[in-house]
């Protein structure tokens, strides 16, 4: 890990030097390895370090500077301080970003995670033998067009002139499998499965291929479907890729700019079901890449962000914390202009049911995969999305691939009529959730 206390002594000195008094810096550094095949050939191998420092200088007048480097050295910093000293004279005056309240409060000592890497020799041969399992699990695979194996090391830390001194560093690997079909006369298929651990041991290669293998398959044989009113089933990836698509309901930034569904007076609605409950939790043990504080040093935690359908948190920086009377929840990012932003959704059940539902049983439902298209069919300030989706028809624990659909709706409608909250969640690269059952939703067949 990056010596955080040799290195806030380094900038203090500089910081003395050029008649700074306050002053603070963020900074990250991943290092990342991964590959790619193709049909039993490696295909693309990367390695990349990235670093990512951001300076900020106060002036006297309280106007702030900021700028940017990725050089560690007393002498880069030293320059990087000066710089953001003199863009501090052209900083904003209203809403000046400040130290987080909770920027030194103690936190439990971190410690080192990371973990060592595996040779890229074994990246590659790991996924070559996903590859060819997946190939070999049904005839009508023939191609496995997008995958990837990764292993990354973050290592993050914050500082300040008041002493505040934070760090911590982790490891994680993942891999991604993406399979494809060809059958005579008939459409190709496709469907993925994705995998997270801390490191390649651990990693669950073979679930992921069983996964991929068995979604992939399930879409084989298709049917067209009639369009109309549908009672509805989320599968976790798509009920948190609309949940995060309409993340500006909890955003505070976003409040304040007038850029959300929310207001500051929505605190304490009900925007949803009694039987939903939303909470930010990166402190969450199924999330390997959490995060213990955010760019201002706050420390994260659990942040109940819909309680019972109840509308109870926002997310909050420093700087919006204070302008809405709030306290800070660890989920800014510093730079020229600090950007809000959820850590890892936690969907699970609140109140309970009238009934237990379940796939086994229902008839004519939509279960809903796989969402597509959410940067170009969500209107986020208005509610409303039109999106393609991957998924079947279910009519008593039979699925039935869907040949080609849309599902279009309005976010609040659909927070308000969960009729369902399963209780098994699923992992995700978004988050933690089960499978959500919604009422009714219109879907167009094609």
């Amino acid at each position: 890990m990056t010596d955080v206390k040799t290195l806030f002594n380094n900038v203090k000195e500089s910081a003395t030097e050029l008649g700074i008094s306050k002053f603070d810096i963020y900074g990250a550094t991943i290092d990342s390895n991964s590959v790619q095949v193709y049909q039993g050939e490696a295909k693309q191998i990367k390695a990349s370090s990235r670093s990512s420092i951001i300076v900020r200088v106060w002036n006297d007048e309280q106007t702030m500077g900021v700028t940017t480097t990725t050089d560690l050295n007393p002498l880069g910093l030293k320059m990087a301080l000066q710089t953001a000293q003199e863009a501090s004279n052209f900083g904003v005056k209203e809403n000046v970003p400040d130290f987080s309240p909770e920027a030194s409060v103690t936190m439990p000592d971190q410690v080192d995670q990371k973990v060592p890497q595996a040779p890229v020799s074994e990246l590659i041969t790991s996924l070559l033998q996903a590859e060819k399992d997946l190939l070999e699990s049904h005839p009508a695979i023939t191609d496995v067009p997008y995958n990837g194996l990764s292993q990354n090391d973050s290592d993050r830390f914050y500082l300040n002139s008041e002493g505040a001194l934070r760090q911590e560093a982790r490891s994680y690997a993942s891999v991604y499998l993406y399979s494809k079909t060809e059958e005579p006369g008939k459409k190709p298929r496709a469907a993925g499965a994705y995998k997270i651990s801390r490191s390649l041991p651990e990693l669950d290669l073979k679930g992921c291929v069983t996964e991929a293998a068995e979604k992939t398959i399930s879409h084989l044989h298709y049917e067209k479907i009639i369009s109309g009113k549908y009672p509805v089933v989320f599968s976790a990836e798509a009920f948190l890729g609309l949940l995060g698509a309409f993340s500006n309901l909890f955003n505070a930034q976003n409040i304040l700019d007038k850029l959300s569904l929310s207001t500051p007076e929505s605190l304490g609605e009900t925007i949803a079901s009694p039987l939903l409950c939303v909470a930010d939790d990166p402190l969450h043990p199924e999330n390997l890449g959490g995060e213990t504080f955010d760019g201002e040093g706050t420390p994260t935690r659990k942040v109940e962000l819909i309680k019972d359908g109840v509308l109870t948190s926002f997310l909050h920086s420093a700087g919006t914390a204070k302008r809405m009377n709030a306290q800070p929840t660890g989920n800014a990012s510093i730079g020229a202009k600090v950007s809000v932003s959820p850590h890892f959704y936690h969907v699970y059940p609140g109140a309970k049911a009238e009934q237990d539902l379940s796939l086994e049983t229902a008839e004519n439902v939509i279960l809903i995969d796989e969402l597509h298209a959410l940067h170009a069919g969500v209107k986020s300030l208005q509610g409303s999305f039109s999106l393609p989706f991957d998924g079947w028809i279910v009519n008593r624990g039979k699925k039935t691939s869907i040949e080609s659909a849309t599902v279009a709706g309005d976010f609040r409608e659909v927070l308000k009529s969960i009729v369902y909250v399963e209780s098994e969640p699923e992992i995700t690269p978004g988050g933690l959730s089960p499978r959500v059952w919604v009422g009714e939703l219109s879907i167009t067949g094609e």
